[in-house]
């Protein structure tokens, strides 16, 4: 009975905060009628930065970097499938699909944590700052690789060379990428 009370508040809890997020969003573009193409934000490479040796999309930039947009776009497929689910849950109730969706953005949220906390592991250990300041760094140029996909497709085909990157990391580079990948589905 307690788990059934709590999945029913953490599914209210959902459906409220991507109301709101939705909310944001669509006053958003009621005041900026027309979406400009922002390119992300100019990459502060430093000679101290971990580069990327393989896989070969992802060759001569920082891992941090490439980290990050992987993470970027993991939380988008995040988005995107909570967008779904909650069109399944609210708009026309399907169960089927809201499931499948939830389970989705559950393992894309999961992913994209992964990714992000080994950008901050390269940042902190090559550069030695605080998680903070890492964060600061990251999180413009994960955004950026994010906002550039609109849809699941899009966003399935940019993250496909993200697992081997992750494995390549973690070859070269365990400590900072100790986490094991979630499975990719």
């Amino acid at each position: 009975m307690t788990r059934l009370i709590a999945a029913a508040a953490v599914l209210i809890f959902a459906v409220i905060a991507t109301a709101g997020v939705l909310a944001q969003t669509r006053h958003h573009r009621e005041r900026e009628p027309r979406e400009v193409e922002r390119p992300p934000p100019a990459v502060a490479v430093d000679k101290r930065d971990s580069i990327v040796t393989a896989p070969p999309a992802f060759a001569g930039k920082p891992y941090w970097l490439v980290l990050a947009q992987c993470g970027g776009i993991y939380f988008k497929l995040n988005v995107l499938y909570t967008d779904i689910a909650v069109h399944a849950r609210v708009t026309k109730p399907d169960p089927k699909l809201n499931a499948e969706y939830t389970k989705k953005l559950n393992e894309a949220i999961k992913i994209a944590t992964v990714f992000f906390n080994g950008a901050e592991h390269f940042l902190m250990n090559d550069r030695g700052i605080e998680r903070v300041d890492a964060v600061l760094i990251y999180d413009p140029q994960s955004r950026a690789a994010g906002d550039r996909l609109k849809t699941v497709d899009a966003a399935l085909s940019a993250a496909k060379a993200c697992p081997a990157l992750y494995q390549a990391c973690q070859s070269s580079h365990p400590k900072s990428c100790n986490e094991p990948l979630p499975p990719v589905s």
